[in-house]
């Protein structure tokens, strides 16, 4: 009998970068689904070598399937869950509704593949795509001198906000074309923009760096900080982990990057990371070649599915400690990978045979 995988949010960011991602995969599923909101149904979308009707969102949409990857807004994603739950549909989602819940795992395959099968509520969590990198380049070293603090500045990009985060920065650059001197002055880029109020950004993204990237709590982190200090602390099953995120905005279309002070139990040299690095994951590359002044950059990353490091350094000051630059594209393996590569994981097959 056949396997089939649903995918709500299928004409979104998230879901677009799904349906490419499982045309790279060794794993056949037999049937694809694809549903997003009633805007987009019955739009037609070409996916795994074929044109597909966009359905609504119902719970016929489940009905027989295997797994279900839901890539919606968290509202959204909690009544799609709701309704695989009802008809028996293990659920891989990549909100941040149900990440920080204690009986759904938040998973990362390189990290924390047994937790795929330990889901009394039928839901599999993907971490934040900052998180994922952060954690998928941290793995292996972890295993090998034990984490015990991270202080990471997350540079992300606006594809993080999804269509709207691309389309505005677009906007902004086109309305700075030909504005030979911005950025010499305070306020000029923001008088030169001939653009409406609205943005998925507090303040301008081009040609500058915003640093806050969601609302902040009582004491300044923002929610995605605050997200980055549990989901690091979840996925390793270190409670105690230390952890300092500061994540930013900046005018990269997608990939983001990560600057990362990781302290370890014991000493650890660059050589012997890079060594760990190389050896212990396949889905991660080391570029560090300074002769050739080749390191991870997001537009070199952009489309790819491995997470990149480079920069790789110890400090004299700190021989517990590494300096790393991650590079990752945050709707593939910050996203699509991950969710498809737990949905592989669900239905017994290996997520990295097609690595």
């Amino acid at each position: 009998m056949g396997r089939t995988l649903v995918v709500v949010g299928a004409t979104g960011a998230v879901g677009r970068a799904v349906l490419q991602t499982l045309g790279t995969r060794s794993v056949v599923w037999d049937e694809l689904r694809l549903a997003a909101s009633n805007r987009h149904a019955g739009e037609a979308v070409s996916a795994y070598g074929q044109q597909l009707l966009v359905q609504q969102v119902s719970p016929q949409l489940f009905a027989g399937a295997d797994v279900a990857i839901v890539a919606l807004p968290e509202e959204a994603a909690r009544v799609a869950a709701a309704m695989a739950g009802d008809a028996g549909v293990p659920v891989v989602d990549c909100s941040p509704v149900f990440r920080a819940e204690p009986d759904v795992p938040l998973v990362i395959p390189e990290i924390n593949p047994a937790q795929v099968n330990n889901r009394p509520r039928g839901i599999v969590a993907s971490p934040s795509a900052s998180s994922t990198a952060m954690l998928t380049a941290l793995g292996p070293l972890h295993q090998g001198w034990g984490l015990e603090s991270v202080v990471v500045t997350a540079m992300q990009a606006v594809s993080g906000r999804g269509d709207a985060g691309v389309e505005r920065l677009v906007a902004e650059a086109e309305s700075l074309v030909g504005q030979r001197s911005i950025g010499l002055s305070p306020g000029d880029v923001r008088r030169l923009l001939d653009l409406p109020d609205h943005s998925p950004f507090p303040a301008p993204v081009a040609a500058n760096v915003v640093p806050v990237t969601s609302d902040l709590d009582a004491e300044g982190w923002s929610m995605q900080e605050a997200r980055m200090r549990r989901e690091a602390r979840k996925v390793l099953g270190l409670p105690d982990l230390k952890v300092a995120a500061t994540t930013v905005w900046v005018p990269v279309m997608t990939a983001h990057s990560l600057s990362v002070h990781a302290t370890f139990g014991s000493k650890i040299t660059a050589d012997r990371a890079r060594q760990a690095l190389v050896e212990g994951s396949n889905s991660v590359v080391v570029l560090d070649d300074p002769e050739n002044e080749d390191w991870p950059n997001p537009v070199d990353v952009a489309g790819s599915e491995p997470t990149f490091v480079g920069r790789i350094r110890s400090s004299p000051d700190f021989p517990r400690s590494l300096e790393v630059f991650v590079c990752t594209d945050n709707l593939r393996k910050g996203a699509a990978l991950n969710m498809v590569q737990i949905a592989e994981a669900i239905v017994g097959e290996d997520p990295f045979a097609a690595l």
